[in-house]
């Protein structure tokens, strides 16, 4: 599905990843961890095309993507929930879910889809006609990966998803994530909630200055508090 080889990129001067590789399998959660400044949220950027790389690769199903725009790796297949979500406040929940279909063409009836995607939402669809921008902060997020998954995306792309909710919505925010998984998304997810990533995840990759420090299946990291206590800085 996705692979990220090698790849390096910079702000400016400044190069934060120093040679990221990954792979995330179809149908498979991916968790990507690290403390802050650890290169995640740039890592994801570069497969959405947000910030291109300077070396090395990005392929999806086996073609390049990094040297596409951002609009064409949409219309190949990747959809983002960002890290601070970006939604339309002033626009409602409809509006802003009927975007995220805007370049699906006919692939599949819209309504259909979106009764689809509000299986997994139910406070999404309660509030349809409220505008965004009054929902609270966990119902946002859902908002935002429900508008992502309007797109039928073959890999969502999760940045932060829990980060600054109360504890009861991350609880409920990493079940929506497993019922996506049994769905058979595919999903890249970053986060700083080790605990929520080993919940949800198939696969763990931990960076540290901008690179893979280790990696292994979620399930081997169930009892290595030290080593995330090292690389992550947190449980």
């Amino acid at each position: 599905m996705l692979e990220v080889k090698d790849i390096r990129a910079a702000y400016g001067r400044v190069e934060v990843l120093h040679g990221m590789t990954l792979t995330v399998p179809k149908a498979k959660v991916v968790a990507l961890l690290g403390g802050n400044g650890a290169g995640k949220s740039t890592t994801m950027k570069c497969v959405a095309g947000l910030l291109k790389v300077s070396s090395g690769a990005i392929t999806l199903d086996g073609n390049r993507i990094d040297n596409l725009p951002t609009h064409q790796i949409f219309r190949r297949g990747i959809a983002m929930s960002p890290q601070h979500r970006e939604l339309f406040a002033n626009m409602t929940v409809a509006e802003n879910l009927e975007l995220g279909s805007l370049a699906r063409g006919d692939r599949r009836n819209k309504a259909q889809l979106r009764e689809r995607v509000l299986d997994f939402f139910p406070r999404v669809r309660a509030r349809l006609e409220q505008r965004a921008g009054s929902l609270s902060g966990g119902e946002q997020q859902m908002l935002a990966t429900g508008r992502a998954l309007m797109s039928e995306p073959k890999l969502l792309l999760l940045d932060e998803p829990t980060a600054g909710l109360a504890p009861v919505m991350i609880r409920e925010i990493a079940a929506i994530i497993r019922e996506l998984k049994k769905a058979g998304e595919t999903i890249l997810l970053v986060e700083q909630n080790v605990k929520v990533a080993l919940r949800v995840a198939d696969y763990i990759y931990v960076t540290r200055a901008g690179q893979v420090a280790v990696e292994g299946e979620a399930s081997s990291f169930q009892d290595d508090e030290e080593l995330f206590k090292q690389y992550v800085g947190q449980r």
